[in-house]
């Protein structure tokens, strides 16, 4: 399966000039998608996340954002994939790599499958390769300043290779899972893994990979929804 590159183009190229996943259009602005408010945040280092579920030491892990920054920081250049069929460009995530995490709060041998949560009981499945490569991130600055209320402030996932719903805005932790079990979206009719250059938007094509949305009529899915963490 074709996972794209990690950098699709150089920054600074046109739209139109560059490598884009397939039924995907390029936009230079950043719409806001989420389901549910926007939360108030009162300080930022106190915000809390957890990491449990299937934990190698067996124990759940309760940590803030001022302690999660105590790992190293790391910066990278991506687009963001949006279900609805729209990419922004050029996006430059700061934060902490989700693999640097795994590492410091891992989980039993043989998981590979996770759960990651948002704010109001948002959640994603998100396969624990997924997680930890090079370009998934947990940002907490884009584009040289803290993120927006809108998109996510304090924290939210990143992992641009994966449709944004896979990336909670107000990100709150996650949970190592035994058994893959599909989160909010996914329980709605897309796809477990979501994966974009594979154009894995639904559910359906989980049993059916073959068939790209952009290649059937009818192709918006359930809802035909913009969808975000």
């Amino acid at each position: 399966m074709q996972e794209g590159p990690d950098h699709d183009h150089l920054p600074g190229e046109q739209p139109d000039d560059r490598l884009m996943p397939p039924g995907q259009r390029g936009r230079l602005d950043r719409p806001v998608r989420h389901y549910g408010p926007v939360p108030k945040v009162r300080d930022r280092d106190t915000w809390s996340m957890s990491f449990g579920g299937a934990t190698k030491s067996d124990e759940s892990f309760v940590v803030t954002l001022g302690e999660l920054e105590q790992l190293p920081k790391s910066s990278l250049t991506a687009d963001m994939h949006c279900a609805g069929k729209f990419t922004t460009l050029d996006n430059r995530w700061e934060g902490v790599l989700a693999r640097d995490v795994v590492e410091a709060y891992p989980p039993l041998p043989g998981i590979t499958n996770v759960i990651v949560y948002g704010q109001y009981g948002y959640s994603a499945n998100v396969r624990l390769d997924d997680l930890i490569a090079d370009n998934a991130i947990l940002a907490t600055r884009q584009d040289g300043t803290d993120l927006a209320p809108e998109h996510g402030y304090p924290v939210r996932l990143i992992i641009p290779h994966l449709y944004s719903w896979k990336g909670p805005k107000w990100f709150r932790g996650w949970e190592y899972l035994l058994q893959p079990r599909r989160g909010f979206w996914e329980e709605r009719g897309y796809h477990l893994r979501g994966q974009v250059w594979a154009e894995e938007r639904w559910s359906y094509q989980e049993t059916h990979p073959g068939r790209l949305p952009s290649q059937s009529p009818g192709s918006e899915g359930p809802g035909g929804q913009d969808v975000e963490g």
